[in-house]
């Protein structure tokens, strides 16, 4: 197996993706446009997508870690926008696409324009909501776009299923793609749940932090083929299993959830990264497989697809946003308003990524009969178009229409006074349970030692309220800013002798890896400006 291509094009994306931070332009997008860039470069290897890579190998490590991520409970506070996006938006798309291809295009079946519409109805909210994160939009959009993105993979390949059987000539009838939608989702989450609590108590029960990180690797790729094993739906055993992880992971010991975040953070990064790049790599495959279509036929074709799917959204999301607010007094009881400009961005956000295209690969060439699967090129290519479009189009001009809108953003202020709060009461909790211990004789220090104890929580205490506080004229630092880039400095001086006592030969290498990670360990703890 040659892996120089494979080598080439996670080093490129990565780098593509590092020097996107330094240009107002999104990550995402700037590797589809290099990806279409150098689908055309002499020398390019050919970059095919593989659906038996992507959705087992790919896709569950992604969700994984967007699952981890996101907050259990707030997707339960928004669990009807959520679910009314993920499972009825996907459901209305597939059904809606279908007919306008089955219109728009001659001799195009009924069943092959449905498994299209299967195929380009899951949004993927990568891109969105990485731009969200970069714009600052409000909490609740966010939560919504994420929760839509772990669930409705499941929802559109269940419906591709049922709509492949039918174009193939296997048989599909309305109650056998009902069961099994039913099947899949049931099973989907039976076997999260099944996964979850042993897992969680293998994380908790190992000692090591290289053995729970190595299991933490292990479970996305293990609940998806628990699921598909049985066929349930994988992407939701995944959803499951990492929902109950991320929501328990303060059981986890301090060393392995520091690893942890760090290993899935490379992971997330590479892989998509490398599945941008390669949604734009796709550019030469598809046009050159158009077959009896001309490249004009198809272009037209594409237009009309990709006007559709950006419409039919609006058409969901309006009414799934104002309907139930209306009709529903409990909902109107707890949402006192519906603001029209949440519709909007969530309609806009839109955009389609590599499950689409994962998918549409796996079409087969030939039906039962043995004759070749009706348009499947076609389908390809207008799957590649809907995906790019939606990135460049709703991509680029998403920050600009969240700015236009003014949407509030995240209150800093009111988040910072809220963890000042917490970490207040937090720390009254410890102060009172290190009294209780001292008062026992088998707990009894120095004295010293007993005030760096009450030292420790009283800067921790500090720290939050000191960033509410004036800045500091010259440096404009808050006092806890400051504070912390002191020591890290102090920091950095002890590495720098311990460095220096090793070249010394005053200390062998062996004790100067164990004093710098203890080093490291607490910088990482105590110290660490918060990325995001």
């Amino acid at each position: 197996m040659d892996v120089l291509p494979l080598v080439g094009l996670i080093a490129a994306s990565a780098a593509v993706a590092g020097a996107a931070r330094r240009t107002p332009v999104p990550a995402p997008l700037l590797l589809v446009a290099i990806g279409l860039a150098a689908s055309y470069v002499p020398g390019i290897p050919e970059y095919t997508l593989d659906p038996h890579i992507v959705l087992p190998l790919i896709l569950p490590p992604l969700l994984h870690t967007a699952a981890l991520e996101s907050s259990y409970l707030d997707l339960r506070a928004n669990i009807r926008p959520v679910a009314l996006l993920s499972v009825g938006y996907v459901l209305f798309a597939t059904v809606a696409v279908g007919w306008l291809a089955y219109e728009l295009i001659p001799d195009l079946p009924l069943t092959a324009a449905l498994v299209l519409g299967a195929v380009i109805a899951p949004p993927d909210a990568v891109a969105a909501t990485a731009i969200a994160r970069r714009v600052g939009l409000p909490s609740r959009i966010t939560t919504i776009l994420q929760g839509e993105s772990l669930v409705n993979d499941a929802t559109a390949i269940t419906a591709y299923k049922v709509a492949l059987a039918a174009a193939v000539g296997e048989g599909a009838s309305w109650a056998g793609g009902i069961k099994e939608f039913l099947v899949a989702a049931v099973g989907g989450v039976g076997v999260g749940l099944l996964l979850m609590v042993p897992l969680h108590w293998l994380r908790t029960h190992l000692k090591e932090a290289v053995l729970q990180n190595t299991l933490s690797l292990l479970i996305p790729f293990v609940a998806y083929a628990a699921a598909e094993q049985v066929g349930a739906s994988g992407v939701l055993a995944v959803v499951t299993v990492a929902l109950y992880l991320g929501h328990r992971s303060w059981q986890v010991d301090f060393e392995t959830r520091l690893q942890e975040a760090a290993v899935w953070k490379v992971v997330a990064f590479i892989l998509e990264s490398a599945v941008f790049a390669l949604i734009g790599l796709q550019l030469r495959v598809v046009v050159e497989d158009l077959g009896e279509y001309s490249v004009g036929q198809a272009v037209w074709y594409a237009v009309g697809v990709f006007f559709f799917v950006v419409v039919i959204r609006f058409v969901w999301s309006y009414p799934a946003t104002y309907l139930p607010w209306c009709l529903s007094s409990r909902i109107r009881a707890r949402e006192s308003e519906t603001d029209w400009k949440r519709p909007l961005i969530v309609s806009w956000a839109g955009m389609r990524g590599v499950v689409s295209l994962a998918i549409a690969f796996s079409i087969p060439l030939v039906t039962e009969d043995g004759t070749p699967f009706p348009g499947r090129n076609l389908v390809l290519f207008l799957t590649f178009t809907t995906v790019i479009g939606t990135l460049v189009v709703q991509g680029l001009t998403l920050p600009p229409l969240i700015k236009y809108l003014k949407l509030p953003g995240r209150d800093v202020q009111a988040e910072t006074l809220a963890e000042a709060q917490a970490q207040s009461v937090a720390s009254t909790a410890a102060e009172e349970r290190v009294d209780e211990l001292m008062r026992d004789q088998r707990n009894c220090l120095p004295e010293p030692l007993q005030d760096r104890l009450h030292t420790v929580l009283e800067r921790r205490r500090n720290s939050v309220w000191e960033r509410l506080g004036q800045p500091n004229p010259v440096t404009g630092e808050s006092a806890d800013g400051t504070y912390r880039r002191l020591a890290r400095e102090a920091i950095a001086a002890e590495r720098e002798v311990f460095v220096r006592m090793r070249d010394e030969r005053r200390i062998d290498d062996e004790m100067m890896r164990t004093l710098l990670r203890k080093l490291d360990l607490e910088e990482a703890a105590a110290y660490r400006e918060v990325d995001d």
